[in-house]
């Protein structure tokens, strides 16, 4: 397996990766600072280029930079699941999406496309996370709750069931999602309000 991106995001990829006894050959980066990150070497990514047919992984945790790279990148994408994390038989997750320790996904969630779920965090059953969505350490969403592409949820943020969240939403750490969440708003608070929008 290949990843795309060196920093900090990566070392926590790479440990899920080593959990699992998946190796990781290389890591590239469009601007490396370091020669290796974990003892893993770090080489400047050129365009076209294909991995030779190792899947990627993007590990970058902004969530518009790895839609970005995910345009530009050939080849085919891998999973990376921790092995502490507990996936329901009845979810399914994406390819590119990367699920760390001690998380929680339950029955009949889906999980989109290049998704970080992050340590700790708990998805409860029927859930549905479209692409490049972000749910931070400690999350917790219940049942039934729809999350729009590219959105991030914040440290230990809850969100009650059945609530829709739009596409490029913030939503802050710690804040309480009791009500339905426009596309580009950004949420603070409990419970949450809508403080601005995302340009």
């Amino acid at each position: 397996m290949i990843l795309f991106g060196a920093s900090g995001h990566c070392k926590s990829v790479i440990d899920i990766a080593e959990s699992i006894g998946e190796k990781i050959s290389v890591i590239y980066d469009d601007n490396p600072n370091a020669e290796a990150v974990c003892h893993i070497s770090v080489e400047k990514y050129v365009d076209g280029f294909s991995g030779n047919r190792e899947p990627w992984v993007i590990s970058i945790g902004d969530n518009r930079i790895r839609k970005h790279v995910q345009e530009k990148l050939k080849g085919t994408f891998g999973l990376l699941v921790h092995r502490t994390a507990s996936i329901s038989s009845w979810s399914s997750l994406g390819d590119g999406t990367v699920v760390m320790a001690k998380v929680v996904i339950n029955s009949c969630t889906t999980v989109g496309e290049h998704c970080i779920v992050n340590s700790g965090a708990v998805v409860e059953h029927d859930c549905a996370l479209e692409d490049f969505v972000h749910i931070s350490p400690n999350a917790s969403l219940g049942g039934g709750v729809r999350v729009g592409e590219g959105t991030h949820i914040g440290i230990g943020a809850c969100v009650l069931p059945e609530i829709k969240i739009g596409k490029w939403v913030t939503i802050g750490a710690g804040a309480v999602i009791i009500k339905d969440v426009p596309d580009g708003a950004v949420v603070v608070g409990n419970p949450g309000k809508v403080i601005r929008y995302n340009q």
